[in-house]
């Protein structure tokens, strides 16, 4: 919104500092860290209140959650307002890729919302086959949209990373994938989020990157310097991830060890949602898997785990996600979580790293 104040620079020239990318990027994660931090005591009260002392810990998870059962969830509502006003306010309200990715944020975290809320009165919340549906029919709308803004030689195509030109069409199976990229992501981040600050931190590693991403890709001449695929519009998104980052921020300030409110599904499946409508809206979406190498790792632990005792009886870890199986050997929490938010910084410079090694 306020990138139209530069329309009027003719009469003030200052304001044609809102048409920077930069500045309108700065701008967004103040305002939404501000936002955050302004709004985490009343939605706890909120929640705690809605809650009620029903517990939104798994209880199967080590005797160290014992002291969490009463924390409220929904915390991911923190992250999606404070997100949602920057966006609008600092954002380019007619690029159709920021309002498809915001949109695509914001559905994933409705579906969230809903399980939350339901599992106030059925402990296990929405069943999977719904909560599934539902994500394919969001990710379906979303990936034709983004789809639809790229230019016609990229539609439908996949790009690799560490090479310059290479693409590799897909034509009726991209939506399929793009589906299988979206969904993949949002279901990671959901499996991360289990301890104090880790999928926040985690993330907020991985929109940094894309960020740098979007800013690149939507700059023509960077983007052909570095024998990128040019996004038309794509710059925006540097915006979105600017908020982002600052909406994390400001979720951080209360979810830090020890936490006073955990995102629940509503944060979890929108973050991962959100990294995923990016990675297809950029163009990324093999880097997706390197910049959000973390959460591949966890999610690869629960599959090697269920496959294992499935197919011969055994564990392979002493819980899963991974890193139940390092509080289960004697980690403290903020150990595994700092070393976690170290590992997840590594893979994001290793993903950024292949804008420069083709």
């Amino acid at each position: 919104m306020l990138s139209y104040l530069a329309d009027f620079s003719a009469q003030f020239s200052a304001l044609n500092l809102f048409r920077y990318i930069t500045l309108r990027s700065g701008g967004a994660a103040i305002t939404a860290a501000l936002i955050g931090i302004a709004l985490g005591p009343w939605w706890i009260r909120t929640m705690s209140q809605f809650f009620n002392g029903v517990s939104s810990v798994r209880e199967d998870l080590p005797d160290t959650h014992n002291h969490k059962h009463r924390i409220p969830s929904m915390g991911g509502v923190i992250i999606l307002i404070s997100l949602t006003v920057s966006v609008l306010l600092w954002g380019q309200l007619d690029n159709a890729l920021l309002m498809i990715v915001l949109g695509a944020t914001l559905a994933f975290g409705a579906i969230g919302f809903a399980d939350d809320m339901l599992k106030k009165s059925r402990r296990k919340g929405m069943s999977g086959l719904m909560k599934l549906a539902l994500q394919v029919l969001c990710a379906l709308g979303c990936a034709v949209l983004i789809t639809r803004q790229h230019l016609p030689e990229l539609q439908n195509m996949l790009a690799l990373p560490w090479v310059k030109t290479l693409v590799i069409p897909l034509g009726a199976l991209f939506p399929a994938f793009a589906v299988l990229v979206l969904i993949g992501s949002a279901n990671a981040v959901n499996l991360t989020d289990g301890l104090d600050g880790l999928a926040a931190g985690a993330a907020l590693a991985a929109v940094a990157a894309f960020a740098l991403i979007a800013y690149v890709v939507g700059h023509q001449a960077y983007a052909l310097y570095l024998h990128l695929h040019p996004i038309p519009g794509g710059g925006e998104l540097a915006v979105f991830c600017s908020a982002l980052i600052g909406s994390l921020v400001g979720f951080l300030w209360y979810n830090c060890s020890p936490a006073q409110i955990f995102m629940g599904d509503t944060g979890a499946l929108s973050l991962g949602a959100a990294l995923g409508a990016l990675a297809l809206a950029t163009k990324h979406e093999i880097s997706l898997a390197i910049i959000g190498g973390l959460f591949v790792i966890e999610t690869l632990s629960v599959i090697l785990q269920v496959g294992s005792f499935k197919l011969r009886g055994q564990r392979v870890f002493l819980m899963a996600p991974l890193h139940h199986h390092f509080e289960k050997k004697g980690w403290a929490e903020p150990q595994i979580v700092v070393r976690f938010w170290i590992i997840a910084v590594i893979f994001a410079l290793i993903g950024l790293s292949t804008l420069k090694l083709r």
